[in-house]
């Protein structure tokens, strides 16, 4: 257990109901608080924030769901992540992927593939961290992908996606995220730190072993004003047999990229997103992006229409 980990555990908990879920949340955090409805000028003065203004253009609007009336938004404003994109055979991702959807392809048999670790520092639901397996996947709309999309798509500024694996470390962000937005989420001891100069992570399996680790230098950082630089990501999911779109917007505060895998080391141990990932065959990394300060939105999931792919 690290550190944090174990001064979370510590403090006092209070128990809240999430749509019939009983979960437990720091006392005094941000959730305990305001469940959802932040006084941003509070949450200004926390020193690990560098703003609220790009949460000040987002008004929260009360809305029903799975896990009964909420508010969204949820706002992120302090987070940091890691995206390793790699490569991987066209055929092992449709595999993966239910019916409706198609791989986003960078050259006839071959699409992309990431895997994806966040560390929310300051949250509306509180501390907690999180890793993802995810597939790229064409916008699920008429018409043919344009090159847009696919140059978007790879600079990681509109990205839709298909997750496989979702683990996070804490209760309130695996009800969350399982039962109101229909992701595949768990709960694990989940590790992830992120700074200017390394970046690891380490997903831990069901037995305290290794599921998923990485090991990287991290890529030489640029600093963005608050919003200049905002990026989408569209993740599609079903819930209750129907398929919804779920929106998450990022504030990118500091960034950098490196198409070079050297200093990057990914180890696959035993569990489920390691399981998912060799399930993809993931050829070669062709793309590693860091970002060690941002701020997110993520939105409710909508009812979406989607097509079935041609057999």
């Amino acid at each position: 257990m690290s550190s944090h980990q174990k001064d979370t555990a510590q403090k006092d908990t209070v128990k809240v109901d999430l749509g019939g879920r009983e979960v437990t949340v720091p006392q005094g955090g941000l959730y305990d608080r305001y469940r959802m409805n932040p006084d941003l000028d509070a949450v200004a003065r926390d020193p690990r924030v560098s703003g609220v203004d790009f949460f000040r253009q987002l008004p929260k609007i009360k809305v029903d769901s799975p896990i009964g009336p909420t508010l969204t938004p949820n706002f992120y404003y302090a987070m940091s992540s890691a995206r390793l994109t790699m490569l991987a055979p066209s055929r092992a991702i449709r595999a993966r992927l239910p019916g409706e959807l198609s791989p986003l392809e960078v050259a006839p048999g071959l699409g992309l593939v990431s895997v994806m670790f966040f560390r929310y520092d300051v949250c509306d639901i509180d501390f907690y961290t999180e890793a993802a397996v995810g597939i790229a996947v064409k916008p699920a709309r008429h018409g043919k992908l344009g090159f847009f999309d696919l140059v978007s798509g790879l600079k990681n500024e509109h990205l839709h996606s298909y997750v496989l694996s979702l683990p996070v470390n804490s209760q309130i962000a695996q009800v969350r995220g399982h039962d109101g937005y229909g992701f595949p989420k768990w709960v694990t001891d989940l590790d992830v730190s992120i700074d200017h100069h390394r970046t690891t992570a380490r997903v831990a399996n069901d037995s305290g072993g290794v599921d998923l680790a990485l090991l990287a230098n991290t890529p030489a950082q640029k600093a963005h004003p608050s919003g200049e630089r905002v990026g989408s990501l569209t993740s599609y999911t079903t819930i209750d047999g129907a398929w919804h779109s779920t929106l998450n917007q990022t504030n990118v505060l500091n960034a950098g990229t490196t198409r070079s895998a050297k200093g990057v080391t990914l180890q696959l141990g035993q569990g489920r997103m390691s399981d998912d990932l060799r399930s993809l065959r993931p050829k070669r990394t062709i793309q590693f992006d860091v970002m060690t300060e941002g701020q997110a939105a993520l939105h409710m999931p909508v009812p979406t229409s989607v097509h079935s792919r041609g057999k």
